[in-house]
Formats: structure tokens, C-alpha cells, sequence
């Protein structure tokens, strides 16, 4: 089984194109999307940003020996209003939880009734994995806080890609001790890592906010000619592919299309 700060290639390969579906269901008007081989889909949860309007967000899969709590990445201009609001409030799922970023914590309570609700669906002895990229791995990060501290799983794993910072460092210290394993993959010429910076000043109130990231730390390093080429789901899946092409090629193949 993978340690906190190991990756597992096949692993992180497998649920960075099950990220790639969380966007094909954004996209796509009747909220389709493809699912792995072996899985179904235990259902879908919508979510609101800035604007208040209730979109698709992501989904939870099962399989006979697992099950996978996606989330999606920002999709709209509205949804980057809800990135840049980057003062903290208390993360209130977690007594003792610290203070996360605002506009994400904001998106994650408007889904958490429903995520919980399928969640409910699974049994407690299977594995679960939470994922994500970009807003879509800091809206896992919160989510695996709350299940570790409001559920059962013998198995909790979260896999993140090009995720933001999230919370401070209380919220940091207590995420860490309490979620077993989370590999967080990020590109070192990607900005969004980077982001809200350590120290935020509030453009409104000068209040200054501290954040640091989760454990975890996956560090890669590609250029993709832009700054939005070097944060693509697409960028980081073809950069992990060049450690297992073979095992790429062959998620990919079934079912066709199902790949970033």
C-alpha cells in the first residue's frame, strides 16, 4: 500500500483520467461521462460557486474492491471568482478543524449534504480514494478532512493534481494526522500550486491570512508553452504516462476517449 509521500504511478495515472470524466460531465448538457471498466456510478452531486447557480461538480464510482469521490476543476469565470476569494473562515465539518479558504469551502458545504448521502451508499470496509485537479484537489482535500473525522473508512487515500493551497497551519497539522495517505502532484512551472501565496493580505480588510499545503508533496517538472498549458489535466497526465506508458496506453484504451 502506498505511504503518505509515495506515488504509485498506476494509481495516479488511473485517477487523473478518472478527473478528466469530472469535466466531460460539466461539459457535456446532459452531465454524461465515461466510466472505468469495472465501475459504476453510485451518482452525482452538484455544487454552487460566486454566483449561486447549482452546477455538476463531480461523482462517486464503486467497483467490486473499491470506491473513487471526484471532484472537478474550475470550469467558468464565476468559479475563479470563488477561487480569488482567499480569506479564511473556520472549516466547520472538523471541531478544532482551523481556518480554510473561503470561496472553496464555500463550493465543498453547497455539495456536502449530497456527497455524504452517496457516500452512505458504500460499505465502510472498502477503499476509498478522493480526488481531484486544480479547484478539484482542494475541494478534495477538504472533503477527505471531513470524512476522516465524520466517517468510517478502513481506507482512506487521496490522490491531488496542481491543487492550490487550502487552510492554515492548524487546519494543515490537524489534515495530516488524521487522513492516512495523500499524494499531491504538482508541476513545478505550474502557478496554481503556488497559490493563495503563504502570507494573503485581504485586498479589503488588510487582514493578513497564513496557508500552507498538505503533505504529500509529488514534485514534476514539465513546460508546456503556456501558463495554462503547464496547469492542464491533460499536461499532467501525459508527463506521469512517460513513467508507465504500457499501463497508459492500456487504461486508455478502455473505455476509448476515457483518458485526459
Amino acid at each position: 500500500m502506498d505511504q503518505p509521500n509515495t506515488m504509485d504511478i498506476r494509481t495516479a495515472l488511473f485517477l487523473a483520467a478518472v478527473c478528466g470524466q469530472t469535466y466531460t460531465q460539466y461539459e457535456s448538457a446532459e452531465q454524461w461521462f465515461l466510466v472505468p471498466q469495472g465501475y459504476r456510478t453510485v451518482g452525482t452531486f452538484t455544487a454552487t460557486a460566486y454566483d449561486g447557480a447549482r452546477v455538476p461538480f463531480g461523482f462517486v464510482l464503486e467497483s467490486d474492491r473499491s470506491a473513487i469521490l471526484a471532484f472537478r476543476g474550475t470550469g467558468s469565470a464565476v468559479e475563479w471568482v470563488s477561487d480569488l476569494i482567499a480569506q479564511q473562515t473556520p472549516f466547520k465539518p472538523v471541531r478544532g478543524g482551523g481556518l480554510t479558504h473561503r470561496g472553496f469551502t464555500d463550493i465543498y458545504l453547497s455539495a456536502r449534504e449530497r456527497i455524504f448521502k452517496l457516500l452512505d451508499a458504500l460499505p465502510n470496509d472498502k477503499p476509498l480514494f478522493i480526488t481531484g485537479h486544480s479547484l478539484g484537489g482542494a475541494l478534495a482535500t477538504l472533503a477527505a478532512c471531513d470524512v476522516a473525522s465524520n466517517r468510517s473508512h478502513d481506507q482512506l487515500i487521496v490522490y491531488t493534481y496542481a491543487s492550490p493551497r487550502v487552510g492554515d497551519p492548524k487546519f494543515v497539522r490537524n489534515y495530516n494526522a488524521i487522513v492516512p495517505i495523500h499524494v499531491r502532484v504538482q508541476n513545478d512551472f505550474d502557478v496554481v500550486p503556488y497559490l493563495p501565496p503563504l502570507v494573503y493580505q485581504s485586498p479589503n480588510t488588510d487582514k493578513s491570512y497564513y496557508y500552507l499545503h498538505v503533505k504529500g508533496d509529488v514534485q514534476r517538472s514539465f513546460r508546456k508553452g503556456s501558463v495554462g498549458g503547464n496547469h492542464m489535466l491533460s499536461s499532467y497526465f501525459s508527463d506521469l504516462a512517460r513513467d508507465d506508458p504500457a499501463f497508459a496506453a492500456a487504461i486508455c484504451s478502455q473505455p476509448p476517449g476515457w483518458c485526459p
